[in-house]
């Protein structure tokens, strides 16, 4: 006789941030990063999304290198890619700076006596899809902040690796660095820096 009655509790087989996120909320907005309200996090990075306030930072040494961070293969989108120094969502009546500081903590053990200037710096839309698995859709804050001290503790459920790269070489000379699968939001954020593009009151300009 099968013990898989329904009594029997199931457990999931997924390995990946999948059932997680369909427990938590995402802040949805419009191109101008107003509040439209909330939207399921796992329903807005399927079908075909719910534009969400999202951010990414990136964090330097005082030499101007940029700490890099692979997202770890637990990760359902973006797996094993590499990012900026951390990225997220920030909750409901949460700051761009809390969510920040609070991510910086949880995936990488860097506090905030190690930097004390944390800034936004851009906002811009972007929309891209990966693979069959999803797709991002977010109005997304770049926060900037130089460390005084580089110490780190990654958390491996959330980090894969880190890795400090020049960052006007990796502009640059992205042929150096091919080996690196960026994120694209991460690309976006670095391209508009150094042309000149970065504006932190968002346009609505999707890239």
């Amino acid at each position: 006789m099968s013990d898989s009655g329904p009594d029997v509790p199931v457990q999931s087989a997924r390995t990946d941030e999948t059932a997680e996120n369909a427990e938590q909320d995402v802040v949805a907005v419009d191109a101008y990063d107003e509040k439209e309200g909330l939207a399921n996090r796992l329903d807005a990075h399927t079908g075909d999304g719910i534009r969400h306030r999202a951010f990414t930072c990136l964090l330097f040494d005082e030499d101007g290198r940029v700490l890099l961070a692979q997202r770890a293969a637990r990760k359902r989108l973006w797996d094993t890619h590499w990012d900026g120094t951390v990225a997220s969502h920030p909750v409901e009546g949460q700051t761009q700076k809390e969510a920040t500081r609070e991510r910086l903590e949880e995936e990488l053990g860097i506090t905030p006596d190690q930097y004390d200037d944390l800034e936004v710096t851009d906002r811009f839309e972007y929309k891209r899809h990966y693979l069959d698995e999803g797709l991002e859709w977010e109005v997304c804050a770049v926060l900037v902040a130089t460390l005084s001290d580089t110490s780190v503790d990654p958390d491996p459920d959330e980090v894969g690796g880190i890795l400090w790269v020049d960052y006007e070489d990796l502009y640059e000379n992205p042929r150096y660095y091919r080996q690196l699968r960026l994120c694209p939001w991460f690309e976006i954020a670095m391209r508009r820096d150094f042309e000149g593009d970065a504006d932190p009151v968002p346009d609505g300009t999707r890239e």
